[in-house]
């Protein structure tokens, strides 16, 4: 899948999850901003272990960094693509928001966290249905694709990400905010205000 699609399907795992699980009362909007933008972060973050990802475009010396990491993760959807490397982006994305917390003492870290996950698998998901398929019991090499048949698969960057999966996705979102719009106006006027 391409980055703007991954974005889109950790944004909307997130809208979905924020949609069947009630949030806590106190929670602010700096955590809701915060807990957003880790979920981006966590819907590429797997393609980390790829040069050319946007996650390394994105950085003055990216490409630079791309290529380390792309020979120490052992290549594109290799660890960072398994259960193994969702643990490992989970503890150390943990770890970094327990070290950042001072900073933003009015972010939830557990519900960043949380967010993040959510991004984490969804990409995890969403490249399960490319042909490629993800090595999601590492350290066995298999990798699992749906449907089984590859050539049933999605092709990256093609017609069916492009004109049915991209647009399915935005959606799915516009069915999930305007289910939930009375919510979200609600909590957007009550914490701007306070």
């Amino acid at each position: 899948m391409t980055g703007r699609t991954h974005d889109t399907a950790a944004f909307t795992a997130l809208a979905i999850a924020v949609a069947v699980t009630p949030l806590p009362q106190n929670i602010t909007l700096a955590t809701v901003l915060v807990a957003i933008l880790a979920n981006q972060i966590g819907g590429i973050a797997p393609d980390i272990d790829q040069p050319t990802a946007p996650f390394w475009r994105n950085l003055p010396i990216g490409k630079l960094f791309g290529r380390f990491t792309d020979r120490l993760l052992g290549g594109h959807r290799f660890l960072t693509h398994s259960l193994l490397g969702a643990a490992l982006l989970a503890w150390l994305a943990h770890w970094l928001l327990v070290f950042i917390h001072p900073l933003m003492p009015h972010v939830d870290i557990d519900l960043v966290w949380k967010a993040f996950l959510i991004g984490v698998v969804s990409h995890l998901v969403m490249d399960t249905f490319t042909k490629e398929g993800v090595p999601w019991l590492l350290p066995i090499p298999l990798k699992f694709g749906f449907p089984p048949l590859k050539s049933l698969r999605i092709a990256t960057g093609k017609f069916v990400e492009n004109f049915i999966i991209f647009p399915g996705l935005i959606l799915v979102n516009i069915f999930v905010c305007a289910q939930h719009y009375q919510a979200i106006v609600t909590f957007i006027h009550t914490r701007i205000r306070s």
